[in-house]
C-alpha cells in the first residue's frame, strides 16, 4: 500500500469518525429522541437544524467519497479492517470532546485494535 493510498483510507475513517462525534453532539444538545406519530415531523426539523448534525453528515457523504478512491487502490481485505481506526479515534474523541468514560477495559481493548491495524497495515 503506497503513502497516497493509506492516506486516502486514513482520511476516510477519520471523517467517519468525526461524523460520528458530531452526530452524537447533536443529539446531545436535542436530547433522547421518542418519536411517535405526532412527533416525527417536528423531531425531524429539530435535528436537521442541529450544526453538529449538519456537520455530522457532511463529513459521512465527503468520507464516503475519499473511502471510495481509497477502495479503488486497495483490496477490501485490507481497508475493511481497518475500519477499526475509527473505534480508537471514536474513543479518544468521546473521551476528550464529550467527557465519556474511557475505562482500563477500553484502554486495552482499544491497544489490542492498534496492534492488529499495525499488523495489518504491515502484511
Amino acid at each position: 500500500m503506497t503513502l497516497t493510498t493509506f492516506g486516502f483510507i486514513l482520511t476516510g475513517i477519520f471523517l467517519n469518525a468525526v461524523a460520528q462525534l458530531l452526530l452524537k453532539a447533536g443529539t446531545n444538545a436535542v436530547g433522547a429522541i421518542h418519536l411517535t406519530a405526532d412527533n416525527w415531523f417536528a423531531t425531524g426539523i429539530k435535528l436537521a437544524s442541529q450544526l453538529p448534525i449538519i456537520g455530522g453528515l457532511s463529513c459521512y457523504v465527503i468520507s464516503v467519497v475519499v473511502w471510495i478512491i481509497g477502495l479503488s487502490r486497495v483490496d477490501v481485505t485490507i481497508a475493511y479492517p481497518m475500519l477499526s481506526i475509527g473505534y480508537v479515534v471514536n474513543a479518544v474523541g468521546a473521551w476528550y470532546f464529550l467527557g465519556e468514560a474511557v475505562s482500563a477495559q477500553r484502554l486495552l481493548a482499544i491497544g489490542i485494535i492498534i496492534v492488529g491495524v499495525a499488523l495489518l497495515a504491515r502484511s
